[in-house]
């Protein structure tokens, strides 16, 4: 498989970004379509995940954000960091939700409490109550990550755009990482998500598609970043049923869906509980799931069938420990540096995936490859009390 033409940013590197997900928007079940409480989302069940996750040598996690169910994510996100040994966080952030100087505080703020093991993920995403056009929500995208870059890299804040218009001093609000602050992720398909992406971002989160609609996502990102005369990664957010045996995954499938099955109308309105769930990334997954044989699988290993009772990231790698990890080598292969697993229920799925998969992968935390973390940070006015 080549990526001859396609312009990675860390093209050299070995091994993965191989994170989790942490479901504290309230996603966790064990068979979807039938809401067990004792998977809410909730502290203690989140941060065991979390932590779990941590202990198991998973490099980073995402932390989603959602309105109308979970917890918010940078509360969320404050609260367990100090509980953390090695585990990046993924803090997913609504641009838009908070006033950018004070985004920019709370950000640096919580990448010192980390001592650098923050990153972001750019959300662009209508407001709850709002509806923007799609060029109007990544315009203001754009806005909030300009102005993020000059209140960690600069003096001064000296911004006028279409939504907002500020001058203010920066000081004391730098983050840990002085390398132009935590790494931004961003996931989105439309033109103008796109291009904001390659202008401003560091890995671009893609959804499960078959090998070669991802490589054409790839290169036309390539492409567009080349444009500006920056390279970016690539991520890939997925799913993942990993067992003994090809039979006992796929069996599971069947169990996960067993509420589901024979049941289109409650499926859809799951799926349709979401904000994003009209968006375009929602509308390719779909268009998978059409493309999929009698049993939902769209090419080896890749089931489209959790798409089924989901918005969002809708299919998952189904197999036995050799099987996932040729397919996460193919991926890597094509210069997929990032995988965001998930599973159902997710704690029981992080073990099962670090029992059989991780350790025959070798892991890298991507602000480490990239420079960010400084190896004797200065200790800032932000900072105090903080450091480890």
């Amino acid at each position: 498989m080549s990526n001859s033409t396609i312009n990675i940013r860390s093209k050299n590197l070995e091994g993965a970004e191989v994170s989790w997900f942490a479901p504290i928007c309230n996603g966790d079940d064990r068979i979807l379509g039938a809401h067990d409480m004792n998977y809410k989302s909730s502290w203690e069940n989140a941060s065991n995940i979390l932590l779990t996750a941590d202990k198991l040598g998973y490099r980073n996690i995402l932390c989603p954000s959602s309105y109308q169910v979970g917890q918010d994510t940078m509360t969320f996100a404050s609260a367990v960091a100090p509980l953390t040994q090695n585990i990046n966080l993924l803090a997913a952030i609504r641009c838009g939700e908070i006033h950018p100087p004070m985004l920019a505080r709370a950000i640096a703020t919580l990448d010192h409490i980390l001592e650098g093991r923050l990153t972001i993920n750019i959300i662009s995403s209508n407001l709850p109550g709002t509806d923007l056009s799609s060029a109007e929500r990544y315009q203001r995208s754009r806005e909030v990550i300009q102005i993020l870059k000059q209140a960690w890299t600069q003096d001064f804040i000296d911004f006028k755009g279409e939504f907002y218009n500020i001058k203010l001093a920066t000081d004391p609000v730098k983050p840990y990482q002085q390398n132009g602050g935590p790494l931004l992720y961003f996931g989105g398909y439309s033109p103008a998500g796109v291009d904001l992406c390659a202008e401003h971002c560091d890995v671009y989160l893609m959804w499960p598609e078959t090998e070669n609609k991802l490589q054409g996502l790839m290169q036309t990102m390539s492409d567009k970043a080349a444009a500006y005369g920056r390279t970016v990664d690539f991520g890939l957010r997925i799913h993942v049923i990993v067992r003994e045996t090809e039979q006992e995954a796929k069996a599971y499938t069947k169990h996960l869906m067993s509420k589901v099955d024979g049941n289109a109308a409650h499926g859809k309105e799951i799926r349709e509980r979401a904000l994003d769930a009209k968006s375009l990334g929602v509308a390719r997954q779909a268009n998978m799931r059409e493309i999929s044989d009698d049993d939902g699988f769209a090419e080896d290993i890749l089931w489209t069938g959790i798409g089924r009772a989901r918005s969002g990231c809708g299919a998952a790698l189904v197999g036995n420990p050799d099987q996932i990890l040729e397919k996460l080598n193919r991926y890597m292969g094509m210069g997929i540096r990032s995988f965001i697993f998930s599973g159902y229920p997710h704690l029981e799925e992080c073990k099962l995936f670090a029992k059989y998969v991780l350790p025959k992968i070798k892991t890298v935390s991507m602000p480490d490859i990239q420079g960010r973390i400084p190896k004797n940070a200065p200790l800032t006015p932000l900072a105090a009390g903080v450091r480890k």
